[in-house]
């Protein structure tokens, strides 16, 4: 009896722990079987295809957003970040080409995120709360930069560039039935995952999030790591800005509002903690997952945008409860 007891034991307990351990995919499989029900068109080959084009840029931004967070602070420049980096993409491409114009976005991506790190560094901001007001303030100075580009107007590729060319194809591209982008995105979450994973510098921004002076007793430059980490932040914004653009074809001011809360939520979502020190990329996007597939639901549903914004918050509000839960 004491062994049939024990072994019941067992099982209820590691039962648990798998619920505990994957929430979210559990919440994922939930709601696709709920808003299946509910409403039938959810699993057609259209809203599929629908759900696979909300999908981008979002994985780009939450994927950088994930090593910040890590690392103890939080960006809000992604929505300026965004927004330049696309303008700037756009209105090269004649001068420059498709790769020319690709190139720049990302490099100038790249020295915003440094322009930030170092900003944040020379002010010694090292907790969340300067982090975010400096970070908005960047933010502010990107969009602003962005407006006086484009004269407060949507730009548009001058030329009719051929549908299957480099840069229409990093948007709306396949290969067979696979995204063009999302092969893209896939080698670039691997690298990012084995960089987190097996380098020191992937082990210095842990450090970093977990315990700031603890990693500089330790030798982590923590300045370095700072810099590094919105580099990083700055460099898949670009990337995801350039995927937003490629599709759509026009860039405005204004196409990285919203962004920054939306990938805050997928970082959260995944489980990585706000307080940094202990974070996943992959789990990352289950985050990612589950926010566009709850959007989708939500329009499926015809749930207002109202209500919309009401849930993702109400989302957000349960992940960081939960999130402190496990500290107890």
């Amino acid at each position: 009896m004491r062994v049939g007891n024990r072994m019941k034991e067992n099982t209820s307990t590691r039962f648990i722990n798998f619920i505990k351990n994957n929430l979210v995919l559990m919440a994922i499989v939930v709601l696709v079987v709920v808003t299946a029900i509910v409403q039938p068109k959810f699993l057609s080959a259209a809203n599929l295809t629908n759900v696979m084009r909300q999908l981008w840029p979002l994985p780009f931004i939450a994927l950088g957003m994930t090593f910040v967070i890590i690392g103890g602070f939080i960006d809000l420049s992604v929505v300026g970040m965004i927004s330049l980096s696309g303008v700037v993409t756009v209105a090269l491409i004649d001068p420059l080409g498709q790769v020319g114009a690709i190139l720049c976005g990302i490099l100038l991506g790249a020295m915003m995120g440094y322009l930030n790190g170092t900003i944040l560094t020379a002010c010694g901001a090292m907790i969340q709360a300067e982090v975010l007001f400096i970070t908005f303030g960047m933010s502010s100075i990107y969009t602003a930069i962005a407006l006086l580009l484009t004269n407060a107007e949507t730009l548009r590729i001058a030329r009719c560039i051929k549908p299957y060319t480099i840069f229409t194809a990093l948007g709306s591209g396949t290969v067979g039935i696979v995204p063009i982008v999302l092969i893209v995105f896939a080698v670039i979450l691997t690298i990012m995952h084995l960089f987190y994973k097996k380098t020191l510098a992937g082990r210095n921004i842990s450090l970093m999030g977990g315990n700031k002076e603890a990693a500089f007793l330790t030798g982590c430059n923590v300045k370095r790591s700072m810099r590094l980490v919105y580099t990083i932040s700055g460099i898949m914004s670009a990337m995801g800005a350039i995927s937003l653009v490629s599709r759509v074809t026009t860039a405005t001011a204004t196409s990285g509002t919203g962004y920054e809360t939306n990938a805050i939520l997928c970082v959260v979502v995944g489980g990585t903690t706000l307080k940094g020190g202990k974070g996943s990329v992959l789990r990352t996007m289950l985050g990612v997952a589950l926010v566009v597939l709850l959007g989708n639901c939500m329009n499926m549903l015809g749930l207002s945008t109202y209500m919309q914004t009401v849930m993702r918050g109400a989302v957000l509000v349960i992940a960081i409860w939960l999130d402190n839960r496990k500290e107890l």
